[in-house]
């Protein structure tokens, strides 16, 4: 790849927008961790019902 003919600027933008994005940033990770969460132990529950009654009853 070649280099780009022009650099673009860095734009610095001012605190209180770069908190507000780190707060939004933060709320959106929460809400993806909380719903894998959800869809792991989803599956987890559809597993054991599946399995059903029976997988209690077997010998160790």
């Amino acid at each position: 790849m070649s280099a780009p003919d022009e650099i673009r600027e860095v734009v610095v933008l001012p605190p209180e927008i770069e908190a507000a994005r780190a707060k939004v940033r933060r709320r959106r990770s929460i809400a993806l961790a909380l719903g894998l969460a959800l869809f792991a132990l989803t599956f987890y529950v559809l597993t054991i019902v599946k399995m059903g009654p029976a997988l209690f009853d077997r010998a160790l």
